[in-house]
């Protein structure tokens, strides 16, 4: 095959990617201004809050196993925890499909201010039977000195399920 039937090849599939990819959920975050469903909880450590919600994952619509895999995982609460020092994100994963499925799960914490560093926590191998759902917690070390209160907002940056 010629190089130039490769490149027009991976640009249609990027164009249909792109297009199909543009259509369905509300999209992958979870934060104060979401419009998906969504329930507040104190982080317990002062007074901010951070909101739970559906996650549709970082690439809305689709029917690629990513994105099934990124609508199965439901954010349940995203906060600090001053006892170990770590960001906390409890999360959800139910498996409708008629097959049991290993999830993977890469989370973002990021909040408001450009001081705020993104941080990332995964989480590898979430056991779920068909029909079933299962809880997990994804954790990553807080780099800051404070009470973690600047980081307001936790999303599904990749979901995979095998």
């Amino acid at each position: 095959m010629k190089m130039r039937h490769v490149r027009a090849i991976a640009v249609f599939g990027i164009a249909v990617v792109a297009l199909t990819g543009a259509r369905g959920s509300n999209g992958g975050s979870c934060d104060n201004n979401s419009s998906s469903s969504s329930s507040s909880s104190s982080n317990g450590s002062d007074n901010s809050t951070t909101s739970g919600g559906t996650s549709g994952g970082s690439v809305p619509g689709g029917s690629s196993s990513a994105d099934k895999a990124a609508r199965d995982v439901v954010i349940d609460e995203c906060t600090y925890d001053p006892a170990t020092k770590n960001l906390v994100a409890r999360i959800t994963v139910k498996n409708d499909d008629s097959t049991d499925y290993d999830y993977n799960v890469t989370m973002k914490f990021t909040g408001a201010g450009s001081d705020v560093l993104p941080m990332t926590a995964i989480e590898t191998g979430i056991a779920v039977a068909s029909g079933a759902s299962a809880k997990a917690e994804l954790t990553t070390p807080y780099a800051g000195t404070g009470d973690g209160s600047e980081y307001t907002k936790c999303e599904v940056t990749r979901a995979s399920r095998f």
